[in-house]
């Protein structure tokens, strides 16, 4: 089942009216939870730069920990950014059928071998920056992908998963290439996950 994160004409509004605001890089204070840093490069395999987002445990334990766990397993290395909305948000993850140099007709589509999960909302607001958990119309169906805001989202508020924030590459996450706003944000030849590493 695809891991939508919004509808088409939600994301659209939501794109149109961030790309309006001056978006400010957000915090860089790094927090007690492990940190996620990610290698990204281009289509052609050329580095683009890192990006390191601040895991919160405490305020979603399981998804944090299937963060870590596919992480440490290589699971995310090569794993395309199949979702990229201008003035919105980069999405990633599909672990199954998001591999770079792949067939990524379903990129998307797919999750881990691993169970999907309870939600875990909590009180943290989509600001930019802010990771949150990829789901399907189902609360609970959450497994690999996330995404990444560009913009504040407050909209999301209460209905997906904050797991962390993004506390270092913030150009680097601006310059992830942009998808189709008319295909929902698909990325033809998009950025990738080159190397995905967790630092306690």
């Amino acid at each position: 089942m695809r891991k939508l994160l919004i509808s088409v004409a939600l994301a659209a509004g939501a794109a149109g009216m961030a790309a309006a605001q001056d978006v400010a890089a957000p915090p860089s204070d790094d927090g007690p939870g492990p940190n996620m840093v990610i290698e990204v490069a281009d289509a052609s395999g050329a580095a683009k730069g890192t990006i390191v987002l601040d895991l919160n445990p405490e305020k979603a334990p399981n998804h944090v920990a299937r963060l870590t766990e596919l992480a440490r397993a290589g699971a995310y290395d090569g794993v395309v950014f199949h979702r990229v909305i201008e003035g919105f948000m980069a999405q990633t993850g599909d672990v199954e059928f998001g591999k770079h140099g792949d067939d990524l007709s379903r990129a998307g589509m797919g999750g881990s071998d691993q169970p999907d999960l309870k939600a875990e909302f909590n009180d943290q607001s989509f600001m930019a920056g802010t990771v949150g958990m990829a789901r399907s119309p189902s609360p609970n169906s959450a497994n690999s992908q996330f995404f990444i805001d560009l913009a504040p989202a407050p909209f999301l508020d209460g209905q997906y998963t904050v797991v962390g924030r993004l506390i270092e590459g913030w150009d680097v996450l601006n310059a992830i290439k942009k998808g189709d706003p008319n295909m929902n944000g698909s990325v033809k030849e998009p950025d990738y996950m080159a190397k995905v590493t967790i630092v306690e």
